[in-house]
């Protein structure tokens, strides 16, 4: 027989924060949607589910999203610069955004992800995926327009700070994917 006592202090059991669930978003192959790395978008999400991309448009205008999921866990959106789109529409297609975004208290991004906001939005129209992240940002001279939106955020994590992180990669690999360097 094994006697084993214990004592408590009465404060509230802390456990240590899930490893991975804590760790920092990083750029890694594969990706969901080309621009988004799948182990981060499950690091940030927190989702465990199996996740496919179907994606809708075009190289310069389209969407892509994880289909067979409901709500879609993962929104991608992009829009380019090109004759039949001026650089004013996308413009004034941000600035809608943006607005909408400050009434909820959004987060502009760092300066160098151009202009844009992140935001958390759970109340509305946008509960399906609330958590949103758009930027306007250049790439080879032409203005991009690049959103993120995902249904949840893990639990613990800093979904502001994550999802310029992801929205950072999307960038980066945007650039990749369309032959542009980000940021020129």
């Amino acid at each position: 027989m094994l006697l084993v006592a214990a004592c408590t202090s009465g404060e509230k059991d802390v456990r240590d924060p899930d490893p991975v669930a804590a760790g920092p978003v990083v750029d890694s192959a594969p990706y969901l949607c080309d621009l988004v790395p799948e182990r981060a978008f499950r690091l940030v999400s927190g989702v465990t589910k199996t996740q496919t991309a179907k994606t809708d448009g075009s190289n310069e205008d389209g969407e892509c999203l994880t289909p067979g999921n409901s709500p879609h866990s993962l929104v991608v959106g992009w829009k380019q610069e090109r004759p039949a789109v001026s650089r004013q529409y996308l413009t004034g297609v941000l600035d809608d955004w943006l607005a909408v975004y400050r009434r909820h208290d959004g987060v502009v991004l760092p300066v160098d992800l151009g202009e844009g906001m992140a935001v958390h939005m759970p109340e509305g129209p946008f509960g399906e995926q609330p958590y949103r992240v758009v930027a306007k940002f250049r790439c080879d001279g032409k203005e991009r327009l690049v959103t993120l939106y995902l249904s949840q955020v893990a639990e613990g994590r800093d979904a502001m700070g994550d999802l310029i992180a992801l929205m950072r990669i999307a960038q980066r690999r945007y650039g990749e994917v369309h032959g542009c360097v980000p940021g020129t």
